[in-house]
């Protein structure tokens, strides 16, 4: 019975997209907002057991995948292509560690340049009130 259940919700199109669009990180409206609807359009497309071919491109290109990729989607072909991934390219977790503090070293750095920014504006407005206060 399970697997009468597993086979008809891989074939389920509408669950697909909504596989896809969280492995994205995407909610309902960042998607809704890609294809120009509304987040209720979203919910009741994902529910949607048969999506034309025409509409399911369209999809797939708002979420950055093929039409293919959409279209036959399943869990079991993500973690296998992943596992191959990892395994074939020599990434180890080390390697992912040490990229991650890569990327947020400059991030840091900007959020370090926007607050010395903001700390020279709270000055510029306070001085900017005393003169004011001054004046009167």
């Amino acid at each position: 019975m399970s697997e009468i259940i597993s086979n008809k919700l891989s074939l389920h199109k509408g669950r697909k997209i909504e596989r896809v669009r969280k492995l994205r990180g995407w909610t309902q409206s960042d998607l809704a907002l890609k294809l120009g609807v509304s987040k209720q359009a979203i919910s009741k497309l994902e529910q949607s057991e048969n999506i034309g071919d025409e509409k399911l491109t369209e999809i797939a290109t708002a979420l950055g995948v093929t039409f293919e990729g959409l279209r036959d989607f399943s869990e079991e072909k993500v973690l296998y292509n992943t596992n191959n991934f990892y395994e074939n390219c020599g990434v180890s977790a080390s390697n992912i560690v040490a990229n991650v503090e890569n990327i947020n070293n400059p991030l840091k750095e900007t959020i370090e340049m926007f607050e010395r920014q903001l700390e020279q504006a709270r000055k510029e407005l306070l001085e900017v009130v005393k003169q004011n206060m001054s004046s009167k």
